[in-house]
């Protein structure tokens, strides 16, 4: 694994993005993008096991991860994250990707593979589709919007195994490695997760509305395998279903015992994502 950095650009100036970077630039490229509140290291089983065939580049979207945090809150917003993940492709030097995308990473994924010329080979989703329910934002916003300091390492790990539980099983050193990579040392000691607070901002001034970019999907023509927790409240079996029968008409993937969002760490995600990619 290899660590990268370059320059973003915002309304307000320049901001640092960083990405993890796998395998051979002689190799075709894949390119992941995480969930709301995780970071690039979210990959890292999923980036070691397709090193072997394929160049993968894991980004740390703005405010998140190693990436610099924006000076206007404002700025968290997916036009944004769409120009930073093309100044990646564009910095990585090459004409096709493949994407995998879990929860935001994906809603990214779907936006540019709708957009003409888009340079998105194949797209894996991971539980997330152009339908999500407010009621599920709001609960994702419960837990985000709250003071998240700890008093240490282990309070953190325990946090995250309550909040990330629907993630389903994984073993005491996959916890560790996600408390250690998803952690931010405060000046007074404490920790907190490796994202900007204002990330939640949208949390906080509400009121939610449901998430609709049907529109989007329907102009979609590559190749897409949606990944579904089949307990998941985001990425509902209703609209996983219709993802099917219109648009780029999906193949659709569910893992039981599951909700939001399969972590990709288990070896039947990994070969599911490896057989689409054709890795």
């Amino acid at each position: 694994m290899r660590s990268r950095s370059f320059l973003g650009l915002n309304p307000k100036g320049f901001h640092r993005l960083h990405y993890t970077e796998w395998g051979s630039p002689d190799d075709g490229t894949i390119v992941c993008v995480h969930g709301l509140s995780q970071n690039a290291r979210s990959f890292d089983a999923l980036a070691g096991n397709l090193q072997s065939s394929h160049r993968v580049a894991c980004l740390d979207v703005v405010g998140r991860g190693q990436s610099g945090w924006l000076a206007d809150a404002a700025g968290y917003n997916y036009a944004q994250y769409m120009a930073d993940a093309n100044a990646l492709i564009a910095r990585l030097g090459v004409d096709r990707i493949d994407w995998v995308g879990t929860s935001m990473g994906g809603l990214i994924g779907i936006m540019l593979a709708a957009m003409p010329d888009s340079p998105i080979r194949r797209l894996v989703i991971n539980d997330i589709g152009p339908f999500v329910p407010k009621v599920a934002l709001e609960r994702i916003g419960a837990y985000m919007v709250g003071d998240n300091k700890f008093a240490d390492m282990m309070a953190f790990e325990s946090y995250l195994r309550k909040v990330y539980a629907p993630f389903g099983p994984l073993s005491d050193e996959q916890w560790q490695r996600m408390a250690t990579h998803g952690a931010r040392q405060n000046d007074d000691g404490t920790i907190s997760p490796s994202y900007d607070p204002a990330i939640t901002d949208a949390f906080r001034h509400g009121p939610m509305i449901d998430v609709d970019i049907w529109s989007f999907w329907d102009a979609i023509s590559c190749p897409v395998l949606v990944l579904r927790g089949a307990e998941s409240d985001i990425l509902l079996s209703d609209t996983a279903s219709e993802m099917t029968r219109r648009g780029p008409e999906a193949e659709l993937l569910e893992f039981t015992g599951i909700g939001h969002a399969p972590a990709l760490q288990a070896d039947g995600q990994i070969a599911a994502i490896r057989g689409f990619l054709g890795a």
